[in-house]
Formats: structure tokens, sequence, C-alpha cells
């Protein structure tokens, strides 16, 4: 059985996303955030309703939640989750380029 997100898993979660995968967290907050103008992010926490980031857009840090479309069971649906909005928002991408 999957660990449940705790404090220390978010934080395990956002070291992880932060260092290898800055693209997606970016596109997160374009795709889902409602911040199409963001030019960086950083992910600060997740919990089994959404994810917190802190965004670049337009040369101020602003804070950006992004809600799930259910609650996430532990730490494995985390991580299936996450990478099914990454292939979502990269889809979304590529339509309205």
């Amino acid at each position: 059985m999957s660990e449940a997100i705790t404090p220390a898993i978010s934080d395990r979660i956002c070291k992880h996303m932060n260092d290898d995968h800055g693209d997606a967290l970016v596109l997160y907050v374009k795709a889902f955030g409602n911040s199409p103008e963001a030019e960086s992010a950083k992910m600060l926490s997740i919990d089994p309703q959404g994810m917190n980031f802190s965004a670049q857009i337009q040369g101020e840090t602003v804070p950006v939640r992004v809600e799930f479309d259910r609650d996430l069971k532990d730490a494995e649906d985390a991580h299936h989750t996450l990478i099914e909005m990454v292939k979502q928002a990269r889809k979304m991408q590529t339509q309205s380029v």
C-alpha cells in the first residue's frame, strides 16, 4: 500500500518535482492554474485536494493553487495523477498554438 500524502511526503514530492520537472510545473500553472503567462513555477506543497505553487508572472512572484478533479488517495495516486495532468497540459498547449 502506498503512503498517505503527509507533510513529509509533500516535501519529498515537491523536492523531486522542483529538482527534476520544472518544465512540468510551469505547464501545471499555465494549464490548470489560470496563469497562461507564467514564466516559471516552484511547487510549494501538495495535498489530496491540490497543489500550491509560487509562480513568476510578469516579473512578480504570485501564489497559484491548482485543484485536482478528485481527492487523491495516496502518494502513488499523486504520481499517476501528475503524469496524466502533464500529458493533458501538453496537449492543451499544442492545441492552442
